[in-house]
């Protein structure tokens, strides 16, 4: 082979080498942590269950060992790709600032320098949604909160749940718009409750064809327990072209194929089901600059009931009153971004 060619034959694989070498890799989890609240009784919301004298007896011991346990899930997701927590973890049904401040400071988190963003919602529990970043990577640059009005066909009473938290920031040059939700539950069967959840994806949609609309080149996420699968209306609407936006882009679903698989992200009555989930714009399927690599559920032996009727499902911290050494009836879920270049 003529020494050219063979110079460039290096060149070539010693380019791809380093190539290869030059991605960094990060996680970005969502996790529905099952009624972390502390034992304070807070006199304006449903709270009583989760106070020293009700249902479930919690205590600051209680709490304490909660936090604690999640932690220890947060601090190892993705790690045995990236070898590092996420860069991004939004939460679903935590009570106030006060159990994140004690979560992230926890010693199995608190020297990966954890940052909060969380607004108290207008839920009748008083859970919310909040997103827990990583400082040292990710620079925050603004909050908004969007509150979801829920009209009774009947009454014609409006009521407000769960807001949908938008956040934005940049993980080096990047952009990223991130939501977190937390949709309507099946509460009264998946049928009667499903105009709720088609309303917040209407709100869902409006977001983020606002987003788009004004900043068309972000890097949209959009995650959250939707109670509802991939393949569900509500969730589907996030992922079709809209008669109303016309110029909405659709995000496409990178978990579509678990849930087609059989994996889930929580168990009822003997059927997996995939709540969980994190949706992404066009733009991560590029090949270039930021690119999403894969999906995954955690669910690690640790995480799962290890015994009778419900063994296999997530270990959960508590159930009809009966408090457990669990950690929530749900598995965190995260997808694998990477950064190619310098």
């Amino acid at each position: 082979m003529p020494l050219s060619k063979t110079f460039s034959l290096l060149f070539l694989l010693l380019w791809n080498c380093i190539w290869s070498q030059a991605v960094q890799i990060e996680s970005i989890a969502f996790y529905n942590v099952e009624n972390l609240f502390d034992p304070e009784n807070d006199p304006d919301t449903f709270d009583d269950d989760y106070t020293p004298e009700g249902r479930n007896h919690w205590t600051q011991r209680l709490g304490s060992q909660k936090i604690g346990h999640l932690a220890g899930v947060i601090a190892q997701i993705g790690v045995e790709e990236t070898g590092k927590p996420p860069l991004l973890v939004g939460l679903a049904e935590i009570e106030n600032r006060n159990v994140l401040e004690e979560l992230i400071a926890h010693p199995k988190l608190r020297e990966f320098g954890y940052d909060i963003v969380h607004f108290d919602s207008p839920d009748m529990r008083g859970i919310d949604v909040a997103l827990l970043y990583r400082k040292s990577l990710f620079l925050l640059e603004s909050t908004k909160k969007y509150k979801l009005f829920l009209t009774n066909p009947k009454t014609q009473h409006r009521r407000t749940t769960r807001d949908q938290l938008v956040v934005s920031g940049f993980w080096y040059e990047v952009e990223f718009m991130i939501s977190v939700n937390h949709w309507p539950s099946r509460r009264g069967g998946q049928k009667r409750s499903e105009a709720s959840r088609n309303a917040a994806a209407q709100l869902q949609q409006k977001i983020l064809d606002s987003i788009q609309r004004k900043n068309p080149s972000a890097y949209l996420i959009s995650m959250g327990d939707y109670n509802d699968n991939p393949n569900d209306e509500s969730v589907s609407l996030l992922t079709q072209k809209s008669n109303y936006r016309p110029q909405y882009e659709p995000l496409f679903n990178p978990m579509r194929k678990l849930f087609q698989n059989g994996i889930g992200s929580l168990a009822h009555r003997d059927r997996w089901h995939l709540f969980d989930q994190i949706l992404l714009s066009q733009n991560w399927k590029s090949k270039k600059g930021v690119v999403f690599i894969k999906s995954a559920v955690f669910n690690p032996p640790f995480l799962r009931n290890p015994e009778g009727k419900f063994r296999g499902y997530p270990y959960r911290t508590s159930v009809s009153g009966n408090t457990l050494n669990g950690y929530s009836d749900h598995f965190p879920v995260y997808v694998l971004i990477g950064k190619k270049g310098n």
